[in-house]
């Protein structure tokens, strides 16, 4: 009998791999019908990682949205399946005991069926807890093995860490290839070494198409033994996204193997509701370079699913950047060459860091540090001149403990600054907050949702949770598309207005546009800023948004308040990190000149300093 391998549909992970956003419930239920009609899928990601904080971010409640997309898969017989970040949830940073308990019992109540566990540092001790945590609620736990390319990552590490899982209660494992770089024949070994341990094992592989190996390590895992492949479809497959369907239906077919044959009919139909989506909004955060594949990504080895974004938020760093050359009489860099600096400086700062594997968030944290260094020393500065604590997290071990060792320049750096490393369990250094948010929710009057659904998402999305309840999330966000739509709608050439007003969903704003190299007229930024003060202003270091803090623990500043050189004044959230701005010299906040949450480029004034 010929050896069946099923198929599922990374539908969230097409998008996020794409470009910056999700689509909302209502495109989500016209779509669903029609993949389902295709009939060869047997399982569909419908959420998890990114896409619940985008949903907040656009002003979308994503406790609603996931009820009602996994329902329409679940009368069908189909499996959902969801992203999990270990430690870290659904979100960038460590998340509470407690906080992650609930997690499990929510996605669980909502319709999710399997959760796939990941820590990019292969930390059994993030791991394992939410293996427990998934199965007490009663999901399938499918542990994940985050595959890498380097001398510390083989086949037998990653069998090793496979038997581990299985020992502690895996129900299955993951090939997790976030990055597409894994090596055919060797992942081939790997998933044979698993069924060796444990033949009924099930394994399923995920990998991205951008590097080139996709289809080459699809074959290999089949032949050795795999049970599910992850796959993408028309028009978001290929490039930074998945294979296709249809491609890898085919070369499995040819190859032997018992696959469920496609509904071409439905395929097409959902190929078109997808592009629908495209044209709606979601192409506007969708980079063209992302449709290409790119061996250039072989060497950095950074995954698809932060490729995405990552082409997005470039070309505000690009633009950035470019304004600083500008201004200091500098040839400006193009996105390509921004580019081909960035994965060189990855390439040098991975085995700097001690070999995370790059995914989410250790993907980022490296990228963000690469990049930064990158436009430090475009900018005649020093490497490593900006690390953000969060990143320093990393290093230090507060978030597991890395693969390899540090470099010796960064223990230096770090006794110099009076940085400890730690080899605690990580989840000692973020203790229970669960009863703090449930005393914020009375404390606003905001209710707790079905299953404590709407506690879960305050505590795990804090930030983002505050900004969609207060609507600056959803004004933000239409105002920045607004922007978007005029950009690309401006006229070509001739009279070139300066200003034009752009209505959204029955909100008009108006969008002050530049051209070439000049600067855009300066447009109030949301909320009233505090009165301003005498003293010295404090810049920006760098483009993103500004917090006065990045959680519920620490304290705001406020005017009048004494400072001493160091203190951190707030954050600049840039890449979904959190950088810290400390204060140059001692003395007394006289003025907060922008609101938390607000949009800031790199040097603008934030606070005045007495």
């Amino acid at each position: 009998m010929k050896k069946e391998v099923k198929f599922s549909l990374v539908f969230r992970d097409m998008w996020q791999s794409a470009g910056k956003y999700q689509p909302r419930v209502d495109q989500l239920l016209k779509v669903a019908p029609a993949i389902i009609r295709m009939g060869c899928f047997d399982r569909v990601e419908t959420n998890g990682g990114g896409f619940e904080q985008v949903n907040l971010l656009y002003g979308e409640n994503p406790n609603i949205s996931v009820r009602q997309w996994t329902k329409p898969f679940h009368e069908a017989g189909i499996q959902t399946h969801m992203l999990d970040r270990a430690l870290n949830g659904l979100r960038m940073s460590p998340v509470p005991k407690d906080v992650r308990k609930l997690f499990y019992k929510v996605k669980k109540a909502q319709g999710t069926d399997i959760t796939r566990i990941f820590c990019g540092l292969n930390d059994t001790r993030n791991v394992i807890p939410s293996i427990q945590y998934a199965k007490e609620a009663g999901m399938i736990a499918q542990a994940s093995l985050c595959i890498t390319h380097s001398p510390i990552h083989t086949v037998e590490y990653y069998v090793g860490l496979a038997k581990t899982f299985i020992d502690a209660g895996a129900d299955e494992i993951c090939l997790k290839d976030m990055a597409g770089i894994g090596r055919p024949v060797s992942l081939g070994k790997i998933v044979a070494g698993i069924k060796a341990y444990k033949q009924d094992i099930v394994i399923q592989y995920h990998s991205h198409a951008g590097p080139g190996f996709c289809m080459a390590s699809i074959l290999e895992v089949a032949k050795a033994g795999c049970d599910y492949i992850d796959t993408g479809m028309s028009p978001l497959s290929w490039g930074t996204g998945h294979a296709d369907i249809i491609a890898v239906q085919e070369m499995l077919k040819d190859a032997g193997f018992q696959v469920k044959e496609i509904n071409m009919e439905a395929y097409m139909e959902a190929r078109t509701l997808i592009q629908e989506m495209y044209d709606d909004f979601l192409g506007y955060y969708i980079p063209k370079l992302n449709h290409i594949n790119n061996s250039l990504l072989i060497k950095p080895g950074l995954p698809g699913g932060m490729m995405g974004s990552l082409m997005t938020d470039l070309e505000d760093n690009l633009k950035s950047l470019n304004k600083w050359k500008a201004k200091n009489g500098q040839p400006e860099l193009t996105t390509d060459q921004l580019l081909v600096k960035l994965f060189d400086e990855v390439a040098y700062v991975w085995p700097k860091v001690g070999y995370p594997c790059l995914v989410t968030p250790f993907s980022q944290y490296v990228k963000n540090l690469a990049l930064m260094n990158v436009i430090q020393m475009e900018k005649g500065k020093e490497r490593w001149s900006m690390i953000a604590d969060n990143i320093w997290d990393m290093i230090l071990g507060k978030s597991g403990q890395l693969p390899g060792p540090v470099a010796q320049e960064l223990k230096d750096m770090a006794k110099e600054q009076g940085r400890e490393f730690e080899t605690n369990d990580p989840q000692s250094y973020y203790p229970d907050k669960l009863d703090e948010f449930r005393q914020e929710m009375k404390q606003n009057g905001w209710d707790f949702g079905q299953d404590d659904e709407e506690l879960f998402e305050l505590a795990m999305h804090p930030e983002q949770y505050r900004a969609y309840k207060s609507g600056k999330a959803k004004a933000d966000f239409e105002k920045d598309l607004a922007e978007r739509k005029a950009k690309k709608n401006a006229p070509a050439a001739g009279d070139m207005p300066k200003q034009i007003k752009v209505s959204l969903n029955g909100q008009t704003y108006e969008v002050n546009i530049a051209y070439g190299g000049e600067a855009p007229a300066a447009t109030a930024t949301a909320g009233a800023p505090v009165a301003v003060g005498e003293g010295t202003d404090l810049l920006a270091p760098l483009e993103g948004k500004f917090y006065l803090t990045k959680d519920n623990s620490e304290t705001p500043k406020k005017v009048g308040d004494a400072i001493q050189e160091g203190d951190v004044l707030g954050y600049i959230e840039a890449m979904k990190t959190f950088n810290a701005i400390r204060a140059d010299k001692a003395g007394t906040i006289t003025a907060i000149l922008v609101s938390s949450g607000d949009s800031v480029e790199e040097d603008d004034p934030i606070m005045k300093i007495g």
